[in-house]
Formats: structure tokens, C-alpha cells, sequence
């Protein structure tokens, strides 16, 4: 039988490989269009939102049976899967995919208006179209995770380092605990994994003491000290320094997304509304 680690591994490479697909397929749509006027446009939305939703339903069905086969692994009990919702995974941000996706169109037509070359602006909408999608997957892979862990007896979960895209936020956060019932917090970009915490157990908000250790000797390097006598104190007054370096703000369309406490971002809430 695999070891948690096996399927931690097998799982994160498989979400990878869906994800990867997507973009380069929406990628390659994209860059060989030819034409990206209004019509071209809507066809290459056409194109591009079903295969995205697919790769959502196939991230959340891995999602849904990962989970499942941790827990049997760990209780030696057979746990089923939770069922996957169609409309949940596809619809977490509350926006018409179709809008969503013209939005490299936005991108593209701006940079253009702005001064740019032409074959500039049109990687700029590249860009802007997979990072659409890489958001998208991740937001449907931690919506299933709530929804499969939701009702089991789980408070809290974890986040799993997958080592592609984990950049100092996902470091930091990786060795806090979070709440089952909020949407593990992401960012652009994201590929963060999802562990549970036993059932009916908390473990406090530091869940690894010597990756924090880790953290705290490069930020001492960078930085020149942290306060390391700071207390971890979940929802109450006192903050790590950890906790003065990052924050986790609400996105409005896909809800809690880590930033560094001092970054500035555009439109309402603090964040531009068209990532």
C-alpha cells in the first residue's frame, strides 16, 4: 500500500500534468489565432472554457479521491470519495467564464493602446490566459478540498509544498494550519497541494517548527533578525513576525489570497479585479 507521502507525490504530479495540458492548449490557441479582433475573440472563448472546465472537474475528481485514499491510508478504513459538483468547481468565482476569458483580449488591446508592438501585446495576452487558467485549477482544487473534508470531522488542513511555482508566501504559509470551512488562501500562480490534520484534533497554528526555523535563518540573512520569542496565536492580538510579512486579504472573486502586508494593489478591496 502507497504511504501518505507516495500519494501526497502522485497526487500533486497528476493536478500538475491536467493544469500544464490546459495551458498550453490555451496557450497555443492563443498565439496561433492569427486574428484577435472581437469575433476571433469570442471563438477562441468557445474554444478555451470547456477544456478549462474539464481540466476543473478532472482537478476536482483527483482532488476528491486523494483525500479519500490519505484517510483510508491513515484510519486502515475504507473512505469513499466525496461526489464532485459540476457547478461548484466551475463557478467559484461568481463570474460567467465567458467574461472571464476575454479578459487577455482587455489585456492585449490596452498594451496596444498603450504604445506596445503588436507581437508584445499578443504575449501579453498569452500570459493573461494562463494565468486564468493556472488560477482557475487551483481554485477548483482547494473548493473540492473544502467541500471533501467539510462534515468529516476535519477543522483544519495544511498546505503541501509541490516545489514548481512555491515562491516565499507559500513557504511561510505552509507552516501554518488553516481552517477547513475557508478556502486555503492562494495567489497567482499558486500550485500549493492540501493535507489534512487529524479529526478532532489542533495541533496550534505552527504545524512545522523546522521548516519556520528554515525561514527564520533566511529571513535573518536577507533582513538582518526576526523576533524569534514571537507567539503564534491564532485570531487573537499577538502576531508572529511572520505574520507582519504576510496577510491574507479577500480577493472578490477568488476569496482568500496571501499577499506581503505591504503590497499595494488596485480596484475594490485593495486588488485588481481582473486576475
Amino acid at each position: 500500500m502507497a504511504t501518505p507521502e507516495q500519494i501526497i507525490v502522485g497526487y500533486n504530479d497528476a493536478v500538475h500534468t491536467i493544469r500544464s495540458r490546459v495551458e498550453a492548449y490555451a496557450r497555443t490557441a492563443w498565439l496561433t489565432a492569427g486574428s484577435w479582433r472581437d469575433a476571433d475573440i469570442d471563438r477562441l472563448v468557445r474554444m478555451i472554457v470547456p477544456r478549462v472546465q474539464a481540466g476543473q472537474v478532472k482537478t476536482a475528481q483527483l482532488t476528491a479521491a486523494y483525500l479519500a485514499a490519505l484517510e483510508t491510508v491513515r484510519t486502515g478504513e475504507p473512505v469513499p470519495a466525496v461526489m464532485v459538483s459540476r457547478e461548484l468547481v466551475t463557478s467559484t468565482r461568481g463570474v460567467p467564464a465567458q467574461d472571464v476569458y476575454r479578459r487577455p483580449a482587455v489585456t492585449m488591446y490596452t498594451a496596444l493602446a498603450g504604445g506596445a508592438q503588436v507581437k508584445d501585446a499578443i504575449e501579453m495576452g498569452a500570459s493573461r490566459l494562463a494565468s486564468l487558467v493556472s488560477t482557475d485549477h487551483q481554485l477548483a482544487k482547494t473548493s473540492q478540498a473544502r467541500e471533501s473534508l467539510s462534515g468529516r470531522g476535519f477543522e483544519y488542513m495544511r498546505r503541501t509544498l509541490t516545489g514548481r511555482e512555491n515562491c516565499a508566501l507559500c513557504a511561510i504559509a505552509s507552516t501554518q494550519r488553516y481552517r477547513v470551512q475557508n478556502l486555503m488562501p492562494i495567489h497567482p500562480g499558486c500550485d500549493c497541494g492540501v493535507d489534512t490534520v487529524s479529526a478532532g484534533s489542533d495541533p496550534g497554528q505552527v504545524l512545522d517548527p523546522e521548516r519556520l526555523e528554515l525561514i527564520h535563518g533566511a529571513i535573518d540573512a536577507e533582513f538582518g533578525g526576526t523576533d524569534r520569542g514571537a507567539r503564534y496565536l491564532d485570531g487573537r492580538n499577538d502576531r508572529s513576525d511572520f505574520l507582519d510579512l504576510i496577510t491574507t486579504a479577500e480577493h472578490g472573486e477568488y476569496g482568500p489570497t496571501l499577499t506581503w502586508r505591504d503590497q499595494h494593489f488596485t480596484g475594490p478591496s485593495g486588488f485588481d479585479t481582473l486576475n
